[in-house]
């Protein structure tokens, strides 16, 4: 929020900030203490993975009139979200059990409550799912983004604060692809293969598609003014899909497909072609799923006792 730089003061003419935990001195017991719809607007940034955060989300969209998801973790899991190819107990195990650092007499797994001599502590239930804000509450808006951009940042504070916000629902962010804004040339050429952006050196005007590069631009709504293309790297997908597509992941692998091209034509190649292909994605859900897995189709992986 800080990166509107001195639009903030022009905020606080307007607006009284109540809570802000990261700036200021408030308790969870200040805002449980408000009455139901107090608050104008909430941004709420973060993704849902544990207890203390699922009270968080119920407990202000309870205080507030309009609850936006800021950012890509709110609206869509993002990065925390890979954690759901895995579940807690194994992550728990992974990180206290089974670490480097763990002592040679072995690890404790932490318990949601503890007696002490000064009492009881209690931490947050760690969840085995990560969730999207809207997987656990209901959302007025969506403002996406890892961060979100200034410019849509100073867009939505505009539209709020003359009281011309779009429909419910909406997402506060253009709707065409990065593409739309990229000043990369395309020359709509096929690819015969898929690189890494270190095994190449790019040439600074192509399509980095067009050079074998995995760019999420194509599935990825615009609004970022395509900064990371601007300094030859690619998009990961912080914007969230495109509209009418499934997700993220799934438009970008229809649109990786429609360019991939050995030569050969439709329906022809064989089965160690077709693999040969897809072994050169390194880290598929890295690329497809950075930002996007917990409100994807797939969600998580189901994992089987």
């Amino acid at each position: 929020m800080l990166d509107i730089n001195e639009r903030i003061l022009d905020l606080v003419k307007v607006a009284d900030i109540i809570f802000w935990p990261v700036a200021m001195d408030v308790k969870y017991i200040d805002v449980e203490d408000m009455e139901d719809g107090h608050i104008d607007v909430t941004f709420f940034n973060g993704s849902i993975r544990n207890s203390e955060q699922e009270h968080m989300a119920k407990l202000l969209r309870a205080k507030t009139k309009v609850l936006i998801a800021f950012g890509a973790c709110a609206c869509e899991g993002s990065v925390p979200g890979l954690a759901n190819f895995s579940d807690a107990k194994s992550i728990l195990e992974k990180v206290y059990l089974k670490n480097d650092q763990v002592s040679s007499d072995g690890g404790v797994i932490p318990k949601t409550e503890s007696t002490v001599t000064e009492g009881t502590l209690r931490i947050p239930v760690f969840y085995d799912s990560v969730k999207t804000l809207g997987q656990t509450v209901d959302v007025d808006y969506y403002l996406p983004g890892c961060p979100p951009p200034v410019a849509l940042i100073n867009k939505a504070l505009d539209a709020i604060i003359k009281n011309e916000l779009p429909p419910k629902g909406s997402v506060l962010a253009p709707l065409p692809a990065v593409c739309d804004e990229c000043p990369r040339k395309r020359e709509n050429k096929k690819i015969t293969g898929i690189r890494r952006i270190y095994d190449v050196t790019l040439d600074p005007e192509r399509c980095l598609m067009e050079q074998g590069i995995i760019c999420m631009g194509m599935a990825t709504r615009s609004g970022c003014g395509a900064q990371c293309l601007k300094v030859d790297m690619p998009c990961t997908g912080c914007g969230g899909a495109t509209p009418n597509q499934s997700d993220t992941g799934t438009g970008m692998i229809t649109a990786l497909a429609s360019i991939l091209d050995l030569g050969k034509g439709p329906g022809t190649y064989t089965d160690e072609e077709v693999s040969a292909l897809i072994s050169q994605i390194k880290d598929p859900a890295g690329i497809f799923y950075l930002f996007s897995l917990p409100s994807s189709i797939l969600q998580r992986k189901v994992n089987k006792e």
